[in-house]
């Protein structure tokens, strides 16, 4: 019940930007949604569609993004993402604790910000670059001075060039069919049953959009977020093996 109450009012808030940019003619922004906010948006799209909407994290293949309202055609101008990208560094790197996504994100949110202010982190080697909306950057690059012992330093980046890109290891894996369960199944040597659960427990998106029959069959270009084990992007056609089985190319990122 408390889920359904929080889907109407995500429901609600998206129909109000969507009708204010609609009747004002100007862009209006959502915060940074996660994947169950994004399935949300997919899933009353139509309620929404009259005003116009785009949708970006701040870099290509961003899981976390904001949602512009507005039509640019119509308006005749366009208004950029109020995203920025922030560089957390440490002082002294030979000293430096190893530093996880979960541990740059926990001290964000030890400074007290909304997660929704927050976009992808980027984790490297004891670094990390973060996209943040422009509202709260400069807080961000004053106040963010320690991630678990180590002592950072936190700067803008005006080059989104200078973001390193997440490579993905490319694998083969045999299946049965290109059903979502079965590919999941190979990515991650788990029981059907086991990938069952995660339906159940309503943790699979395919391209950000909830996915809960899971007999749907993917498609080259579609990407799998399983929670709790990470993404997948389905490359190319599969083919079949000499064997009947299908051979599916895949690009994951841990």
């Amino acid at each position: 019940m408390e889920n359904e109450k929080e889907i109407q009012q995500m429901r609600n808030r998206f129909r109000e930007l969507a009708d204010k940019s609609f009747s004002q003619n100007m862009f209006t922004f959502t915060g940074f949604l996660g994947l169950f906010e994004q399935d949300v948006f997919w899933r009353f799209e139509r309620e929404f569609s009259h005003a116009g909407y785009v949708l970006f994290g701040g870099a290509e293949g961003a899981e976390r993004k904001l949602v512009r309202f507005g039509d640019v055609g119509e308006f005749g101008y366009e208004i950029a993402f109020p995203i920025v990208c922030l560089h957390v560094r440490p002082h002294a790197a030979k000293f430096a604790d190893e530093l996880s996504h979960r541990d740059f994100l926990g001290a964000l949110m030890n400074l007290g910000v909304e997660r929704s202010t927050i976009g992808d982190i980027r984790v490297g080697d004891k670094e990390a670059y973060l996209f943040c909306l422009e509202s709260v950057a400069e807080f961000l690059c004053e106040e963010l001075t320690q991630v678990k012992h180590t002592h950072v330093k936190c700067e803008r980046v005006e080059e989104a060039a200078k973001v390193p890109e997440e490579e993905p290891e490319l694998l083969t894996v045999q299946a049965a069919s290109m059903r979502v369960d079965a590919v999941i199944a190979k990515v991650y040597h788990k029981s059907r049953e086991a990938c069952l659960e995660l339906f159940r427990a309503q943790k699979v998106y395919v391209d950000g959009r909830l996915c809960e029959n899971n007999s749907r069959l993917l498609k080259a270009g579609e990407t799998v977020n399983a929670r709790g084990y990470g993404k997948f992007s389905i490359v190319g056609e599969p083919h079949n093996t000499k064997k009947g089985k299908l051979a599916v190319e895949v690009a994951v990122y841990r």
